[in-house]
């Protein structure tokens, strides 16, 4: 096997032009430790099993590798690449650069054992990657303060309302947010509208298919509305980050926080224990739409323009099953998609795993992976906007229905 970092970008078409039967070439965005760390492991593995592969294993830096994903897919080629699911691979899907895998998922048995995520590497109902890991998003919340002022987990909306005025009376703000950096209320608004409208109806509107003006829409804006009028978001968080933002949950002056399960780490380093944090699923709002999450899964792809399928396509079933996803995902910290994979013994990462492995609405990828660049950072802004002045919103929705025309057009 060969590593080779950034620093070695400049030969890599070279290198990945020389496969030949026998061998695999991958190229990776795994220069983070943990990630490298697992991904080390996994190929090590398939080396083993499999001794007549040689795997020649690029290893990229994230942020070059998002720029040269292109470069190196249209010219030489390597076998697999990693991406990401939903919207963010239908760039290179419709540039006919990644190559279908539904043989890999027939004949692995993948619809069964990865089918929390089979909707987000899924299009015009042909699959396009494995997913191999992904995180849940959800709420984080102080139990020991729920169990103190009597509230219960809420399942509904309504509850969740109910949970939210209990702790007013009691002189907590219900939720935290930091929206400095606006990425944070676009967390609300998935949320928001997967609950009101429904999977299908939130990526339809991630495409730009779907007018901002729409009623749905309004809708959706309009339960925003009601816990913005109740007041149960941190004051000022318009000058918080996400981090600025977590001493409000760690003090006890806010409730809850929808966030991803990164949170979870700087929470427990603040000093919150297992037995002050907690999590539950975001409520329903209408119980005739299927309950969707927001899950961000890594992913890898065959590329259009591989010289060895079929060892690639062996590692590609290799890197979906259970232990494997076991295996690396404990290594990551993070959650495995095949739903026999066991998980770390860690009582966030076994929620949300019980929680992603029975979703039956879908998993979206979150607002600025689904969503086209542009539409992602006007969308973020507009949100951040409505919840400093939700009596502008007529005008977010025009100005965000005019950044949707002009990508349309």
């Amino acid at each position: 096997m060969v590593a080779l970092t950034t620093s070695a970008l400049i030969a890599l078409p070279a290198l990945a032009g020389t496969a030949m039967a026998g061998e695999l070439v991958i190229n990776t965005d795994s220069s983070f430790p943990a990630v490298k760390k697992a991904f080390q492991a996994a190929v090590t593995g398939f080396e083993q099993e499999n001794p007549d592969i040689e795997v020649t294993w690029n290893v990229f830096d994230n942020e070059a590798y998002k720029s040269a994903i292109r470069n190196f897919l249209s010219a030489e080629s390597p076998d697999l690449a990693t991406w990401f699911a939903g919207n963010r691979m239908l760039p290179y899907v419709n540039a006919g650069l990644f190559a279908p895998i539904d043989d890999v998922w027939a004949e692995n048995g993948l619809d069964k054992t990865l089918k929390a995520a089979e909707s987000a590497v899924t299009f015009n109902g042909t699959k396009w990657a494995v997913p191999y890991t992904y995180y849940q998003w959800g709420v984080y919340y102080r139990k020991d303060l729920f169990a103190k002022f009597g509230i219960e987990v809420p399942t509904t909306w309504e509850e969740f309302k109910a949970a939210g005025a209990k702790l007013q009376e009691n002189g907590i703000t219900p939720v935290a947010i930091g929206t400095r950096f606006p990425w944070t209320a676009a967390g609300w608004f998935d949320y928001l509208n997967l609950r009101t409208n429904g999977y299908d109806f939130h990526m339809a509107v991630t495409r730009g298919e779907i007018p901002w003006t729409d009623d749905r829409i309004r809708k959706t804006m309009g339960h925003w509305a009601e816990l913005l009028k109740a007041g149960f978001f941190l004051e000022n968080h318009a000058a918080y980050s996400w981090q600025e933002a977590l001493p409000a949950l760690v003090n006890g002056d806010a409730g809850m926080y929808l966030m991803g399960n990164f949170i979870v780490a700087p929470l427990q380093e603040a000093g919150l224990t297992d037995d002050q944090l907690g999590f539950f699923q975001f409520p329903v709002i209408d119980p005739t739409i299927a309950m969707a999450e927001d899950a961000p899964a890594n992913t890898l792809h065959l590329a259009a323009g591989a010289r060895n399928v079929a060892e690639a396509k062996k590692f590609l079933a290799y890197i979906a099953r259970a232990d494997v996803q076991t295996m690396m995902n404990e290594i990551m910290g993070q959650l495995p998609v095949n739903a026999q994979s066991s998980v770390a013994d860690d009582p966030y990462l076994q929620a949300g795993f019980k929680m992603l492995s029975n979703v039956d609405g879908g998993l979206a990828q979150f607002f600025d992976r689904d969503a086209p660049a542009e539409m992602a950072k006007a969308g973020m802004e507009g949100f951040q906007e409505f919840m400093v002045k939700p009596e502008r919103l007529d005008k977010i929705l025009a100005r965000l229905e005019m950044v949707r025309k002009r990508q349309t057009q």
